[in-house]
């Protein structure tokens, strides 16, 4: 795997390096010791899959409040996705900064997102799929969120939202 820094301490690109023969590839996903020698120890304990049927369904921006705030290593296993990590950290020199990646079953491409940084994710294909890995387990209760559309982020999205749920719709206006 080779793990890339982003603009945002706390979120970091990972790379499958894949090993390919007539059959097709092989990659290794995750390895706590290899996490762990790039400078960003993870050990998920559970993993949840998002099916999206339409291209232009938005999820999020969601995150997980302290004391309860979690880690997740996204991947797209079918399909394409455009992934982005907003810092909501207040003392951080990034706050309010975002990052955004092409996740695809292609490209293989994972981005893991630290404790403080709210996620969401656009498709942008038809049946894409994507899978969460997350430490610590999710806590009901905890879960918060911020507009997709909020000007304190600015956000680029490649695409306009043609599915968005009324909660992720609803959210406020990030107030930090």
């Amino acid at each position: 795997m080779r793990f890339s820094p982003t603009l945002i301490a706390g979120v970091t690109v990972v790379d499958v390096e894949p090993h390919a023969d007539d059959r097709g590839h092989f990659a290794r996903l995750h390895c706590p010791d290899e996490f762990a020698a790039a400078g960003s120890p993870f050990a998920p304990v559970q993993t949840s899959l998002s099916h999206n049927r339409l291209a232009g369904t938005l999820r999020g921006l969601h995150y997980q409040a302290a004391p309860h705030a979690e880690t997740k290593l996204v991947r797209a296993v079918r399909g394409r996705i455009f992934d982005v990590a907003v810092d909501l950290r207040p003392d951080s020199p990034t706050h309010r900064r975002w990052v955004g990646v092409e996740l695809s079953a292609d490209n293989g491409r994972a981005v893991l997102i630290g404790e403080g940084i709210a996620h969401g994710f656009i498709t942008l294909e038809d049946a894409s799929d994507v899978v969460y890995q997350i430490a610590p387990k999710f806590e009901p209760g905890h879960d918060r969120g911020v507009r997709w559309d909020d000007p304190a982020f600015s956000i680029d999205w490649p695409i306009s939202p043609r599915v968005i749920s009324p909660r992720d719709a609803g959210y406020a206006d990030y107030g930090g």
